[in-house]
């Protein structure tokens, strides 16, 4: 007789069931995404966002509780947004923020140091909002990238935000344990961001990477998705940085 097990008929329990996901930056590309994801593996959803209209369709799409639209940088929006939650949280996702390109010479300081803050300090005031916030074995996850590992001319301020933040979100992880805080660096992904910034030259892009990534294909929002999750749901992941770029950093692309 065979024991063969059809594997549709295999069915499990969400990972995130009754779980609350608060996504910084929620309202498009990775952020949507990993709101999505989340939604389907049984999490209820906390959004924020800068576009009231966009961030509001977003929240429609995944039911969320709610969405507050606000600009994360700012420093005392931020503390608002975290005294005004009542609902215990999970987890915590920011992907807000945009890469900054230019040489380092061309900078004023004043711009240089705006351009940090928005990574730097972004993150540390999301750590220190909450560290009373999040349950034990929750996570914080914030977003980086692999492009700035290799040096190039216009990528100087990238180039020095790759580098820390995987020391910072090691540290992160040391004070506000058992609170789990980890790191996606992410190649280039195909979002409404990438278009934007790209404008024309998109599709020539996209064409590079098929070409020369060993994954053949491009980097999308829901790849970056699933590892969020991931991380979200396995409770020995802290202080370490998870790349997700198809392997772009390894060639010429």
């Amino acid at each position: 007789m065979s024991t063969a097990i059809n594997a549709s008929h295999i069915q499990r329990e969400p990972e995130l069931l009754g779980q609350t996901v608060v996504v910084i930056g929620g309202s498009a590309g990775i952020g949507l995404e990993t709101a999505r994801r989340a939604s389907v593996e049984g999490a209820q959803l906390i959004l924020t966002g800068r576009n009231p209209e966009t961030l509001q369709r977003a929240a429609s799409e995944v039911n969320a509780l709610s969405s507050t639209a606000f600009d994360a940088t700012d420093p005392a929006l931020l503390a608002q947004f975290f005294r005004d939650l009542t609902t215990p949280i999970d987890h915590i996702m920011v992907t807000a923020g945009r890469p900054s390109y230019g040489r380092l010479i061309d900078l004023d300081l004043a711009q240089a140091r705006r351009l940090l803050d928005e990574h730097f300090s972004l993150f540390i005031a999301v750590a220190r909002n909450a560290a009373n916030k999040v349950k034990a074995g929750g996570t914080l996850i914030f977003m980086g990238g692999t492009g700035g590992r290799r040096p190039s001319i216009g990528l100087g301020i990238v180039s020095t935000v790759t580098a820390a933040l995987p020391a910072l979100t090691a540290n992160l992880a040391l004070e506000l344990a058992p609170v789990r805080v980890n790191l996606i660096a992410a190649g280039f992904v195909d979002t409404q961001l990438s278009a934007s910034l790209l404008g024309d030259e998109l599709e020539n892009r996209r064409s590079q990477l098929r070409a020369k990534l060993p994954i053949r294909r491009v980097v999308q929002p829901e790849d970056v998705a699933a590892l969020a999750v991931h991380i979200m749901t396995n409770t020995a992941l802290t202080g370490a940085t998870y790349d997700v770029d198809g392997g772009q950093q390894f060639v010429a692309a």
